[in-house]
């Protein structure tokens, strides 16, 4: 059975306050060329958990999957609206600007 790897940069405590979505989400939105491997790494995942939650992120609309050769690029599309009814007026542009500088040409 697999164990779950620690993340490169643990904190205190056991829990944080994303889910391991928006921790996919802020590594795809930082690096647009990163591999599942370096996103599995980076939050603590095993690679399938990783391209698993890339596949719901990209079959819900939050991020568009561009093939390029073997390798994939990704574009997070700010636009789209958070799930949980508590949020659901937010984007997640407006989340993520205050985390990390988006790059030119995303969607916000």
């Amino acid at each position: 059975m697999a164990t779950k790897k620690k993340p490169t940069n643990p904190t205190e405590g056991s829990w944080t306050f994303f889910t391991n979505h928006g921790h996919v989400l802020v590594c795809i939105a930082q690096n647009p060329d990163i591999r599942i491997s370096d996103i599995a790494d980076l939050v603590g995942l095993g690679e399938r958990a990783a391209h698993r939650i890339v596949g719901e992120l990209v079959d819900g609309g939050y991020v568009i999957r561009t093939k390029d050769g073997r390798r994939n690029t990704y574009t997070v599309d700010y636009t789209q609206h958070l799930r949980h009814p508590l949020e659901a007026g937010h984007t997640i542009g407006e989340i993520f600007k205050a985390l990390i500088r988006m790059k030119s040409g995303a969607k916000s």
